[in-house]
């Protein structure tokens, strides 16, 4: 097995995974610790280092809100369930699990992107572990970033400083780190022309950050988003209605937060305060730094570009749970939910009305819950749609199979143990069917990042349900409930929501 190798910087050793064939490398580090005066400016090159670097431990989570602080939480239950685990600004690393053997082997790679609304989340969270995507012949690297105001600040003084890269650090973090994989993921036994990059919720809007920024062309030749709101903004007046701010906008509140959440004037000053103290006070002053329309690395709103047909021509996978963020009227009676409607549609409020009456009629839910909608399957749709009216097919993907344990449903992030297999080490009494579904899930992921097509057989040889991709002919999409199905099918509801916003 390959367990020790060498990198640009200097010469590394990881330690046998669980699975004795797989190597695991943690805690790599990719760039210059982003501290001093690298704080609030574009990743630095990583400095070299004499002997071997024994990467045996995961670096420090990058600096957030700390992970089980609150026991009562719902995520601390699934996996943010160690409050000490380390934490801190010098926070850019890598991980890596590998197959390989030898450094010639060209196996393909996966970079992994987590999510936590730019705010929170680390690159090793327990469902993250890669064995089992490098069980099946695919390198899988994770990567930190920057978050919240440590990734995302900006002020005039930061656009003076560098006006190439003003802000959106945490996202030129992450293409450092994909140029990092391709400049040495060779000494791994992978392949730097067959990359994909994949994300979960912020980390779906970062990989398409990265689909349409022209600056990340070639840097990955496969993308995959899951279960990412970008293209729900479209829908009026929900919670979810933003768009990421432009660089004055973003300016303006980074001079508000130095002012009346640090008591500094200038990045210079904010640059000697404490990291703890930067992170609680963006937490009391609801700072949310996230991503940036700079005219740099965003030249547009991710949607907007992607409407306009400005993104990166790569084959592409993305999809939906189908519980995630749902919203709709409150009230019970027809009275308030065709007020809602109307609110809602205009209108065509009225229209949309005798469509859910129709569907609660058909499938014995109330009329309240026939009209709530999952807002982010709606993204989904939206997004896939318009893609393929721009000559594009994606892969588009549904899951919703029944989650043991509580009545949470098919939460935002549920998938995540299935794509990387490792129901095992959730709390939940997941049972045989549970285990199929997630490794053929597994199966369906690592074949795209192999080929740029899910498709193949399953570990008994036995060729896995098609999964064609969708188009304006065939609106294809693949259905992970407890079954695997293959359906065409679109509802009323879906189609009316669909030319509601974007037009037939």
């Amino acid at each position: 097995m390959l367990r020790e190798t060498r990198t640009e910087n200097g010469a590394v050793r990881g330690l046998p995974g669980t699975d004795a064939r797989i190597t695991v490398f943690k805690g790599v580090p990719y760039a210059a610790p982003p501290v001093g005066k690298n704080r609030w400016r574009a990743p630095q090159p990583a400095v070299n280092w004499e002997g071997v670097l024994e990467c045996y431990t995961f670096g420090p989570i990058n600096m957030q809100r700390t992970p089980g602080k609150d026991p009562d939480a719902f995520y601390s239950r699934e996996w943010h369930v160690d409050p000490q685990v380390p934490m801190g600004e010098d926070s850019l690393y890598l991980n890596i699990w590998t197959p390989a053997k030898r450094t010639d082997e060209k196996l393909p790679v996966m970079v992994w992107i987590f999510g936590g609304g730019f705010q929170e989340g680390y690159s090793y969270e327990m469902e993250f572990d890669g064995e089992r995507i490098a069980s099946r012949g695919v390198i899988l690297v994770s990567i930190g970033y920057r978050l919240n105001a440590f990734g995302f600040l900006a002020h005039p003084d930061l656009t003076a400083e560098d006006p190439e890269h003003p802000t959106n650090f945490g996202l030129l973090d992450q293409l450092c780190a994909f140029q990092w994989v391709k400049r040495n993921i060779g000494f791994f036994g992978g392949d730097p022309e067959n990359v994909t990059i994949f994300g979960q919720s912020a980390g779906g809007d970062a990989v398409y950050a990265h689909l349409c920024s022209p600056k990340a062309k070639g840097a990955f030749q496969k993308a995959i988003v899951q279960s990412n709101g970008a293209f729900t903004y479209f829908y009026p007046k929900t919670f979810l209605s933003r768009i990421r701010p432009t660089l004055p906008e973003a300016e303006e509140k980074g001079v508000r937060f130095l002012k009346e959440g640090l008591g500094v004037e200038t990045i210079e000053e904010a640059r000697k305060l404490d990291a703890r103290l930067i992170e609680e006070k963006q937490l009391e002053t609801g700072l949310f730094a996230i991503p940036t329309v700079d005219g740099k690395y965003l030249m547009d709103d991710m949607p907007k570009s992607v409407i306009k047909n400005e993104m990166n021509d790569i084959p592409f996978l993305i999809g939906n749970t189908t519980g995630e963020f749902m919203f709709g009227p409150e009230g019970d009676t027809p009275e308030e939910i065709l007020a809602w409607a109307k609110d809602n549609f205009g209108d065509r409020g009225q229209e949309y009305f005798d469509i859910v009456t129709r569907e609660a009629e058909a499938t014995g839910k109330t009329l309240r819950e026939a009209a709530w909608i999952s807002s982010f399957e709606l993204g989904a749709q939206l997004a896939v749609e318009t893609m393929a009216r721009n000559g594009r097919n994606p892969w588009y993907y549904r899951f919703g199979p029944t989650v043991p344990g509580d009545d949470a449903g098919v939460y935002h992030s549920c998938d995540l143990w299935f794509e990387f297999e490792t129901l095992i080490r959730c709390w939940r009494p997941f049972d045989g069917h549970h285990f199929d579904l997630a490794r053929r899930m597994c199966n369906y992921w690592t074949n795209f990042a192999k080929t740029g097509d899910p498709n193949g057989t399953d570990a008994a040889g036995l060729p896995m349900p098609e999964w064609k991709p969708y188009s304006l002919d065939e609106k294809n999409e693949i259905r992970f409930f407890d079954d695997i199905t293959v359906s065409t099918e679109q509802s009323e509801k879906r189609k009316f929501l669909i030319d509601v916003n974007i037009g037939k």
